[in-house]
């Protein structure tokens, strides 16, 4: 019973940590093997065992296909990934991976849609250690892990709302900007993709305080998400989820419609080269 308390106490990133090692040490290898079969460094690795590191989701498939393991080590990644968000957030990432319909305003860029690079220079804050550089990366590992969802089979279908905003302001240098703003393009072009601007000429709206998220689950029930000002929200109550819906339709009457949205992008693209 001990052991068994102790393996559900272990957290995702131990878990992991440990079946590497398991599965390395079954094939008879060390680490300075492994290092030499994957070229992955001996010392990521032995961290990635231990525990202290989340790699990113690519080097999880690597893996499995090295150990032959069937997709084991992404599925346990997904869960390591999960408790590099904080606990308030835990059961929104829940609801958004089982997510079948998703609808989301944001007055920045959303983390759906960031590039690796944009993800970094939001998430970086005031850090100022070693340590807070390390929380940084995992934190951008677990946002890009998270726009997987946009991928799978089948894709949720997501509606997105920006603010005009979230493109006037550039985030990092040029090059960083410019691959943010066709990386925008591109994800708006998915098929399960809805994305659409809201232009500073519809003037004030009611979601300026900060960013929704809706979320319809394959039952059939809905959440909103909100996020403003240091602080969230998830709201189940059917009437709240009703009044967010509102608040979002009337957010979208507003916006320009989908084709309009992405020569706006275009537009906004063609600018910022020009500047």
């Amino acid at each position: 019973m001990t052991e068994v308390a102790e393996a559900e106490a272990e957290s995702g990133r131990a878990a992991l940590g440990s079946a590497l090692r398991y599965l390395r040490q079954k094939a008879g290898l060390s680490l300075g093997q492994l290092a030499e079969k994957t070229r992955y460094d001996k010392s990521y690795l032995s961290r990635l065992e231990a525990g202290k590191r989340l790699s990113k989701l690519a080097v999880m498939e690597d893996l499995d296909r090295f150990y032959d393991t069937g997709g084991l080590l992404v599925e346990l990644w997904k869960v390591a990934r999960r408790e590099v968000f904080k606990d308030k957030y835990k059961e929104f990432m829940r609801l958004e991976f089982g997510a079948r319909i998703m609808h989301l305003f944001t007055l920045g860029i959303p983390g759906l849609l960031q590039t690796e690079d944009v993800a970094r220079a939001m998430l970086s804050g005031d850090q100022e250690t070693e340590s807070e550089a390390e929380s940084v990366e995992e934190q951008v590992i677990a946002r890009l892990g998270r726009q997987q969802l946009l991928f799978r089979s089948p894709a949720p279908t997501v509606r997105i709302i920006m603010d005009e905003y979230g493109l006037r302001r550039p985030v990092g240098d040029a090059k960083v900007w410019e691959a943010q703003l066709e990386h925008l393009i591109k994800i708006a072009e998915l098929p399960m993709v809805t994305l659409q601007v809201l232009p500073f000429a519809a003037g004030a709206h009611h979601l300026m305080d900060g960013s929704l998220t809706l979320m319809w689950q394959e039952d059939g029930s809905a959440v909103a998400y909100m996020e403003g000002n240091q602080c969230s929200e998830l709201l189940e109550d059917p009437a709240d989820v009703t009044r967010a819906r509102l608040s979002y339709d009337r957010g979208r009457d507003l916006a320009l419609p989908p084709p309009d949205s992405i020569a706006f992008i275009r537009g906004v693209l063609k600018e910022f080269r020009g500047s």
